[in-house]
């Protein structure tokens, strides 16, 4: 299962809130949405967030093998 959990952490080292997510960087509340419930995001989207967080993919997400 893919997890955002690291984007959240990122975001506060950053110093950026999801105020100024959505406002100064036009990023929809839907994707946050999205995020927040660890559901799927494109490879563009992820390339837009390390763009703007200025940071490598593994700030953003992880990894994590689904319990059987």
């Amino acid at each position: 299962m893919i997890s955002y959990e690291p984007f959240y952490q990122t975001l506060k080292e950053k110093g950026i809130s999801t105020y100024k997510l959505i406002n100064q960087f036009h990023i929809s509340r839907s994707l946050l949405d999205r995020l927040k419930h660890n559901k799927p995001i494109s490879t563009v989207t992820l390339n837009d967030l390390c763009g703007i967080l200025d940071c490598k993919v593994e700030q953003v997400l992880v990894y994590r093998k689904d319990e059987e």
